[in-house]
């Protein structure tokens, strides 16, 4: 399938009154389509990998055909100047979210990323790196706890930022992190008390709610 009936086939399958609905929940309906991630990873099969058609199909700049473009792309094909134009093009926490989780924490550069834009002042971009974080948590089995424990100084130096899609983020690094074993949500707990104490209302609200969720019988079980 080549580019043009790829963005024919998401065109076909427009559905405005999903974009009334994606918009009430903070994704951003410029140039989006409406087409739901269970009509998308099929279609991402059918089409099968292809780096070329992933970099056209980006340059679109529809919603869907960028969503696409996350699942269709080769991970080693994939460079660190890519990542970071397509990182200055995430305008929706959504889009955020799944290239990093489709595509970007597959990369040799992944950790290098989560560094660097976790110190970017643009909000998706910024959140994109703790996005990272808490993928790589999950994702990237053979990572030591040492590995993972430096993202604990990034996540209480960043836990002050109260734009809302960056503090979830933090959030969601901190907890995940801290979900991955025993050793991990012990350190994890740490950090969330240092936070759930500070002065900082947006760091205090992150360090609280992963408290909860860290602490919690179930998770708890898990681990044990």
């Amino acid at each position: 399938m080549n580019y043009d009936q790829v963005i024919k086939r998401l065109k076909s399958l427009k559905n405005p009154k999903n974009v009334e609905g994606m918009a009430r929940f903070g994704i951003n309906p410029k140039n989006t389509l409406g087409i739901s991630i269970y009509v998308l990873r099929p279609l991402a099969k059918e089409i099968s990998k292809n780096h070329n058609l992933a970099l056209n199909l980006w340059k679109s700049s529809i919603h869907e055909a960028r969503i696409l473009a996350s699942y269709i792309d080769e991970v080693d094909k994939v460079t660190e100047a890519q990542m970071d134009e397509w990182v200055a093009d995430f305008d929706s926490w959504d889009i955020c979210d799944q290239v990093i989780s489709n595509l970007f924490d597959q990369t040799p550069h992944a950790y290098k990323k989560a560094f660097e834009w976790s110190k970017r002042k643009p909000e998706f971009e910024k959140r994109a790196g703790f996005v990272m974080m808490a993928a790589l948590s999950v994702h990237d089995k053979s990572a030591t706890d040492a590995k993972l424990l430096k993202f604990f100084p990034v996540i209480k130096r960043e836990a002050t930022d109260g734009r809302n899609f960056v503090r979830k983020a933090v959030n969601w690094s901190l907890r995940n992190i801290g979900k991955r074993n025993r050793a991990l949500n012990k350190q994890a707990i740490i950090v969330a008390k240092v936070l759930a104490e500070s002065e900082d209302k947006t760091a205090r609200w992150i360090g609280k709610d992963a408290l909860r969720e860290l602490t919690s019988k179930k998770v708890q079980a898990r681990l044990a």
